[in-house]
C-alpha cells in the first residue's frame, strides 16, 4: 500500500512540474533563451540586446531581442508555440490549432483525436509597435532601417501564414538577418545606437507588473479609439477596404499610415 501511495505522490509531483514548465511565461522565457543562443552565432560586428524595455508615450514596449548592425536594426519577436499556426497581416488575432491523439486500450486499441483551438494577438502587429518604439527612441537617426522579424520556436507549423513581415522558424533566423548586405550605418553609428539603447533600456526599473499594466491601459485606449472609428496609430478615420483575403478596415491616411484591422 505504501508503495502505491508513493507512486501516486510521485506522479502528482511530476504532473505539477510539467504544468509549471508549460506555463506561458516559462515557455516564453525558454523560447527567448533559445533565440538568444542562435543570435550569439552572428558575426562580432552584430550587437545583441535581449529583453529591451523602452518607455513610450503610452507606457512601455518590451522587445524580445534587438540586433544592431551596419545593415540595419533587427527587432525580433519570439513565439514558443506548437501546433498549426494560421494568420495574416490584417487579422487582429491569429489561430493556433493543436491536435492531440489519445489511444485507449479496452478490447482493442482505439485512437481519438482532440482538437484545441487557441487565439493569440497578431505577432506582426505586435512587432510593428516595437518598430514605432525604436523609431521614437532613435529620433537622431530618422532614416535608419529597422527590420521586424517574428520567429517561431518549438513545434509550431506555419500552416497558412501570409505576411509582408518576416515570419519564420528559428532555423532560418541567421539566414534572414545575414541576407541584408547593404550598409546603411557606419561603424560609429552602430556604436552610438547600441550604447543609446543600452542607456534607454528600462527593464531594471520597470517591473513586469507595471509593464503588464501599461499594456492593459494602452489596449483599453486603443479599443476605445477603434470603436469610435479612429485610427489608434495616427488619429485618421478608419474606412472599409477590400483585400486579397476579404474586407478589412484601414486608415484613411494610407500609405503614410498602414494600420489595418480585421473586419
Amino acid at each position: 500500500m505504501g508503495v502505491v501511495v508513493s507512486i501516486l505522490i510521485a506522479c502528482i509531483f511530476l504532473s505539477l512540474i510539467e504544468k509549471w514548465r508549460n506555463l506561458p511565461s516559462r515557455k516564453g522565457k525558454r523560447g527567448e533563451m533559445i533565440v538568444s543562443s542562435i543570435l550569439s552565432n552572428l558575426p562580432p560586428d552584430y550587437h545583441l540586446l535581449d529583453n529591451v524595455v523602452l518607455r513610450t508615450k503610452g507606457g512601455t514596449s518590451q522587445i524580445d531581442h534587438v540586433v544592431v548592425s551596419r545593415y540595419g536594426i533587427f527587432a525580433i519577436e519570439t513565439k514558443n508555440y506548437r501546433g498549426e499556426i494560421y494568420g495574416d497581416d490584417n487579422r487582429q488575432q491569429w489561430t493556433q490549432i493543436i491536435v492531440t491523439n489519445v489511444t485507449y486500450l479496452k478490447k482493442w486499441y482505439k485512437t481519438y483525436s482532440y482538437v484545441t483551438k487557441n487565439r493569440f494577438y497578431n505577432p506582426v502587429k505586435q512587432s510593428l509597435t516595437h518598430i514605432y518604439a525604436l523609431k521614437d527612441s532613435l529620433q537622431g537617426f530618422p532614416n535608419v532601417k529597422i527590420v521586424p522579424i517574428v520567429v517561431f520556436i518549438g513545434e509550431a507549423v506555419l500552416k497558412e501564414v501570409h505576411s509582408n513581415t518576416h515570419v519564420i522558424y528559428g532555423d532560418d533566423l541567421l539566414r534572414v538577418i545575414l541576407s541584408y548586405t547593404t550598409p546603411s550605418l557606419s561603424d560609429e553609428d552602430v556604436e552610438i545606437i547600441y550604447n543609446h539603447l543600452v542607456q534607454q533600456d528600462a527593464k531594471e526599473v520597470v517591473s513586469n507588473k507595471e509593464h503588464v499594466q501599461n499594456i492593459r491601459i494602452a489596449q483599453s485606449v486603443r479599443n476605445n479609439k477603434i470603436r469610435s472609428g479612429i485610427c489608434p496609430r495616427c488619429g485618421g478615420e478608419l474606412v472599409e477596404r477590400k483585400g486579397r483575403y476579404g474586407s478589412f478596415y484601414g486608415c484613411s491616411n494610407y500609405p503614410n499610415c498602414k494600420f489595418t484591422l480585421e473586419k
